[in-house]
């Protein structure tokens, strides 16, 4: 029999469906990986026993002759911002360590209503601040990739750097991810895999520990485009319990898949191509738009004038939000309690947060803290509205231009842990590429593009219409086809 954690979702759950092969089969060959595999720290905690109860009801509805859900019979991971039923949940913060729900998220129930099973909690950086999944308080995860030539451990890519780890070393062969400024698109770029960030409201945020409320958005990241097609199916859904879910139906985005995108305009937005680029990642962005032009595209340049002031827009409305979110943490009713000998309500709620949050979570409470107050409102978080404003009106006006976008995911391949910790202005940057799209809400997505001289994975990122989901997937398959990009990590672990 073929290694079952080399399948996808599609072919899991169709193998699974003509009983090429059990879903118990597939659980067990994937929990044996997870296990196998604890030197990665991708997962936070795992849950073989879910895998395999999910497992078994799936079999036992082939047996019966009933239909097996969209994900039947696919184990994934979950990251552990989704709140579980049952299952600890944390955010990969101390301050929610031994936190276990008495709910489910809608995305997970979603999943779990498919056909889905859950192999464990996925590890990230606290509270989904960070680039690199190296804020965890439960450890660094390390990508399955190596530089030729190097043993040095590299960076997977955050927040959803246990998400992309786990996809890329065959633990599992999908897992949700979260995006707020690029934490699928960037960690699934530099491990070779596939994410899509969908529109904002397009999957429920009920459930998921927030970081910022107007930019949290969930999505699949998988071996390819057509299992991140069948996942988001799966994920998506109007929310009455969240007010800003989209009322509207989920399409059928799997049967749409279509590489022929005659009749497509993509277009180059100028300020995107910036002083001192890599140039393989640069090489990567024409090989891009040579295989869209294959593909029946025509290529037109565009302007995005307001890119360059993205970035410290979101480096103010993200912390601004994350700490009026974060401020519920505070050891009255879950989680972690310091309480002093001696200690009042506020030495209470100071120590405990002291103790519970990592030095990049204080961080941007901090600067979100700052920006939010009396004399400095107007001056940063009101003016960094209007930026977000302004870089949205730049998206639309471009549409009036072209259909889809075309950019690189992010500014480097995937760098040495502790290379950037010292310099979080510069850990900042990797997110340079992502920002816009999140501010504007547009649904974006990563696929993979080729190798650079070090051996490492780039990505190219595809930009949408708000709702065109259809569209950026179908772009995202035109250059899947034709990068024809098959590398898989070296086993090392």
């Amino acid at each position: 029999m073929t290694d079952l954690t080399n399948l996808g979702v599609k072919a899991i759950r169709d193998g699974v469906a003509a009983g090429d092969f059990t879903a118990r089969e597939v659980a067990e060959a994937f929990n044996a990986n997870v296990a196998a595999a604890k030197d990665l720290n991708a997962f936070i905690v795992a849950t073989p026993e879910k895998a395999l109860e999910a497992a078994d009801a799936i079999d036992a509805k082939r047996a019966k002759g009933e239909e097996l859900g969209k994900m039947g019979g696919v184990p994934i991971g979950m990251k552990d911002l989704f709140c579980t039923d049952g299952v600890q949940t944390t955010a990969a913060s101390h301050i929610l360590e031994g936190f276990v729900p008495q709910y489910e998220s809608t995305v997970s129930a979603n999943l779990w209503k498919a056909g889905a099973g859950m192999l464990g909690k996925l590890n990230l950086d606290q509270f989904a601040m960070g680039s690199s999944n190296e804020t965890s308080y439960f450890g660094n995860v390390l990508s399955p990739w190596k530089k030729a030539g190097s043993n040095a451990a590299l960076i997977p890519g955050g927040s959803s750097g246990g998400s992309s780890t786990a996809v890329a070393a065959r633990l599992a062969p999908a897992a949700t991810g979260t995006d707020t400024g690029g934490s699928i698109r960037q960690p699934a770029a530099v491990t070779g895999i596939t994410g899509i960030k969908p529109t904002y409201g397009r999957c429920s945020r009920w459930g998921v520990v927030a970081f910022a409320s107007s930019l949290d958005q969930a999505g699949p990241m998988a071996r390819d485009v057509t299992d991140c097609a069948i996942m988001l199916e799966a994920m998506a859904g109007f929310d009455p319990k969240d007010s800003t879910s989209l009322d509207m139906p989920v399409p059928e985005w799997e049967a749409g898949l279509s590489a022929d995108l005659k009749g497509k305009k993509v277009g180059i937005p100028r300020e995107y191509r910036m002083d001192g680029m890599d140039g393989e990642i640069d090489a990567s962005w024409e090989r891009g738009k040579e295989w869209l032009c294959d593909a029946g595209a025509e290529i037109v340049d565009i302007s995005l004038p307001h890119t360059k002031y993205a970035l410290p827009a979101y480096y103010i409305i993200a912390p601004a939000e994350a700490s009026s979110n974060l401020a519920r943490y505070d050891g009255v009713r879950y989680g972690l309690r310091d309480l002093p000998e001696g200690a009042g309500l506020q030495d209470m709620y100071a120590a405990t947060r002291a103790a519970g949050f990592g030095d990049e979570v204080k961080r941007r409470i901090l600067i979100g803290t700052y920006v939010l107050s009396a004399g400095f409102y107007d001056a940063y978080y009101t003016q960094a509205q209007k930026i977000r404003t302004l870089v949205a009106q730049d998206f639309e006006k471009a549409w009036g231009q072209c259909d889809l976008i075309l950019a690189p995911t992010t500014p480097t391949a995937a760098f040495p842990l502790a290379e950037m910790n010292s310099d979080p202005l510069a850990m900042y940057l990797n997110d340079v590429f992502a920002v816009p799209a999140s501010l504007a809400g547009l649904p974006a997505m990563s696929v993979p593009a080729m190798l650079n001289g070090e051996g490492l994975p780039l990505g190219l990122q595809i930009i949408g219409k708000a709702f065109d989901e259809q569209g950026v997937l179908n772009a995202g398959l035109a250059i899947e086809q034709r990068s024809g990009f098959d590398a898989t990590p070296e086993r090392w672990w």
